[in-house]
C-alpha cells in the first residue's frame, strides 16, 4: 500500500528541511554561477525560471525520487488512455482528449471517443463561422453583436478568463458578457445595455440543473420575451445551450440543433476545451480556438514524454509540495504582470482548490499531511501597492508565481518596460531582501522569499493554451503524489444540496437545522412574506419548474 508520509523519501525530505532551514537562496547563486541556466526550461513560447527557490541540488533530486516512487506515472498513463481515475464518480478524466491533435485513438469502455470529439468541433466551427460572419441572424434579421454566456464555476471561469486574456483577437463587431453570480444586480447590469434583436445567450450548464445558472437563464429568457415581443418559434435564434442534458435544454426552449453537447467525463474546471469553449471560439474565431487547443496539446506531449527532472508541470508541482509539506506554506500567490491575465488567479483558484482541497486519499483514509494550498492573487502593479507589504515583511511564508508576456503593444512601450522591470525588481527583492548591512529595524526586509517566473514571448492563443495546461498538470501531479482524487468535488455538491433543501423547507420549522440556521431562515421568510412577487421570482429553478414555466408561457 502507498503510504506517503512514512516513506523513506518523505523522511529524507523532512531531514533536509531541518538541515537547510537557514539556507539562503542568494547563497545558492553565489555558489553556482550556472544556477539560472540549470534551473530554467523553455517549451515553445513559454519560459520557466525556477532558480529563485529554496532548493538545493540534494532537495531537488530527492523531490524527483518522491515523484518516481509515487503513483504519478501510472495515473498519468491511465488518464491519457481513458481509464477510470475519478474513482468516486467512476469516470475517466479526458480533458486531454478534447485537445488531442494527434491521430491516436482514445478508448473509453471499448469505444474510441475521438470521432465524437471531432464531430463536436465541426459543429462548433459551423456555428461559430455563421455567427461571426453575420450569416446567423436574430428574429428581426439583424446580425448578432452581443454574446452573453450564462454559467457558473467551470462554465464561466475558463471561458471568461480566456476571452479577457485574448481580447486583442476578439471579433471587432461583437462584445462578450459573462453572467455567473446569482445576485440579481449582476444580470440587471448586463441586460440593461443590451438590444434583444442583436443578442445571443449561451446557457452553459453540464446537467442543466444548476440552480444559479437556471435562475439567470430564466431571467434572461423573461427579459428577452418582454423586450422583443418575439414569437416563441424565434427564441432559438437567440438562445443556445451547452449541456450533457439535451432533453432539459429543449424543455427550456432551445432548438435541438442549437444544443452543443459534451460528455460526463468532462470535469467543469477542465471544460473550456470542450463545447463550453463556445464563447471563446465566437470571440477569437474557430481557427484561433484550435491554436489554443494546440498549445495545450504541446504541453500534454511534454508532460507525457519529458524526463521528470526536465518536466515543467512536474517541477512546479514538486516545488509546491516542498513548500506545502516541508516548509509550512499554506498559500500560493499567482501574480500576473499583465492586465489581460487579471482573471487568471481566479481561474487557477478553482482549478487548484476544487481539485486538491481534499482530506482523504483515494481509498477514503484520512491523510496525515497537508494537501492543496489556498491560491490567490491579482495583477502585479496593483498588488505591489496592496498586499506585497505582507509578503516582504510579514510573518507568513508565501511562495509566488510571477507571470508576464514579453510582447509590447505599439504605443505602450514605456508602460510595458515599467511593468516588466517592476516584476523583475520584485522577484529580486523577495529573494535578496534589504537588511541594511544586517541591521534589523523597521525598514529591513529579510528576503529569502521564493518565486517562479513564467514568461511568454507573447500572449497568444497557443501560449495561453500551454500555460493553462501547465497548471492543470501541476495540480494533477500533486494530487497523484498526495494519493487523492483531484477530479471530484463533494464539498461543492454538499452546498448545492443544502441550498435546494433550505429553499424547499423555508416555510416549515424543522429540527434538522441548527438554531442559527432556523433563526436566519425565519428572517428571510418574514422578509419575503412582505414581498410575495419577489419571493415568487426568486424561487429555486429546477428542470421541472422550467418545463412547467414553458407550458404556461
Amino acid at each position: 500500500m502507498y503510504t506517503l508520509s512514512s516513506s523513506v523519501t518523505w523522511k529524507k525530505l523532512e531531514q533536509l528541511a531541518q538541515q537547510t532551514e537557514n539556507d539562503r537562496i542568494s547563497d545558492y547563486f553565489s555558489a553556482d554561477s550556472d544556477r539560472f541556466n540549470r534551473m530554467s526550461l523553455q517549451l515553445g513560447g513559454l519560459f520557466l525560471d525556477y532558480s529563485k527557490n529554496r532548493l538545493s541540488d540534494d532537495i531537488f533530486k530527492t523531490l524527483i525520487k518522491l515523484a518516481e516512487h509515487s503513483p504519478l506515472r501510472q495515473r498519468q498513463a491511465q488518464m491519457f488512455s481513458g481509464d477510470i481515475i475519478n474513482v468516486t464518480e467512476k469516470r475517466p478524466v479526458l480533458h486531454t482528449a478534447l485537445r488531442n491533435r494527434g491521430d491516436e485513438p482514445v478508448v473509453v469502455n471499448g469505444q474510441d471517443v475521438m470521432p465524437e470529439i471531432r464531430a463536436g468541433l465541426k459543429k462548433l466551427q459551423a456555428f461559430t463561422d455563421q455567427v461571426r460572419s453575420g450569416e446567423w441572424k436574430g428574429y428581426s434579421d439583424k446580425r448578432i453583436r452581443n454574446v452573453v454566456n450564462i454559467g457558473i464555476g467551470g462554465s464561466d471561469l475558463g471561458p471568461n478568463m480566456v476571452c479577457r486574456a485574448l481580447l486583442p483577437y476578439q471579433h471587432p463587431e461583437m462584445k462578450f458578457h459573462f453572467i455567473s453570480n446569482v445576485d440579481g444586480q449582476h444580470i440587471k447590469k448586463i441586460l440593461k445595455g443590451l438590444d434583444p434583436e442583436t443578442t445571443l445567450f449561451i446557457v452553459s450548464t453540464k446537467t442543466f440543473s444548476t440552480q444559479e445558472t437556471l435562475l439567470n437563464a430564466n431571467t434572461a429568457k423573461q427579459w428577452f420575451l418582454a423586450q422583443s415581443n418575439c414569437p416563441g418559434a424565434d427564441l432559438g435564434k437567440h438562445f443556445v445551450a451547452v449541456s450533457t442534458n439535451k432533453a432539459a435544454a429543449m424543455e427550456f426552449g432551445v432548438s435541438e440543433h442549437c444544443i452543443f453537447e459534451f460528455w460526463a467525463w468532462v470535469g467543469g474546471r477542465y471544460s473550456l476545451w470542450s463545447s463550453i469553449g463556445l464563447p471563446i471560439a465566437l470571440s477569437i474565431g474557430y481557427h484561433r480556438f484550435i491554436e489554443l487547443l494546440e498549445g495545450a496539446f504541446e504541453m500534454d506531449q511534454h508532460f507525457l514524454h519529458a524526463p521528470l527532472d526536465q518536466n515543467m508541470p512536474v517541477i512546479l508541482a514538486l516545488i509546491g509540495i516542498w513548500y506545502i509539506n516541508f516548509l509550512g506554506a499554506e498559500t500560493q500567490a499567482v501574480i500576473p504582470y499583465d492586465q489581460a491575465l487579471h482573471q487568471l488567479p481566479s481561474f487557477l483558484q478553482q482549478l487548484d482548490m476544487e481539485s486538491n482541497g481534499k482530506s482523504v486519499d483515494i481509498e477514503g483514509n484520512p491523510v496525515d499531511y497537508a494537501t492543496g494550498p489556498i491560491v490567490w492573487g491579482q495583477t502585479g502593479s496593483n498588488g505591489q501597492h496592496a498586499f506585497f507589504q505582507l509578503l516582504h515583511q510579514g510573518t507568513r511564508f508565501v511562495p509566488i508565481d510571477f507571470i508576464a508576456s514579453l510582447q509590447v503593444d505599439e504605443g505602450t512601450e514605456a508602460h510595458h518596460f515599467a511593468l516588466l522591470t517592476n516584476m523583475l525588481a520584485q522577484a529580486n527583492a523577495f529573494m535578496n531582501g534589504d537588511t541594511k548591512d544586517n541591521r534589523q529595524d523597521f525598514a529591513s526586509c529579510p528576503g529569502n522569499r521564493p518565486s517562479n517566473v513564467l514568461l511568454m514571448d507573447q500572449l497568444n492563443p497557443h501560449n495561453l493554451g500551454a500555460l493553462i495546461a501547465l497548471y492543470e498538470h501541476k495540480v494533477f501531479v500533486q494530487g497523484a503524489i498526495w494519493n487523492i482524487n483531484s477530479f471530484d468535488q463533494w464539498g461543492v455538491q454538499l452546498g448545492k444540496r443544502l441550498a435546494t433543501e433550505i429553499s424547499r423547507n423555508i416555510e416549515n420549522k424543522s429540527s434538522e437545522y441548527d438554531a442559527s440556521t432556523q433563526g436566519l431562515m425565519q428572517m428571510v421568510k418574514q422578509h419575503f412574506a412582505r414581498k410575495p412577487a419577489a419571493a415568487k421570482n426568486n424561487a429555486p429553478i429546477t428542470p421541472q419548474a422550467t418545463a412547467k414555466q414553458k407550458k404556461t408561457a
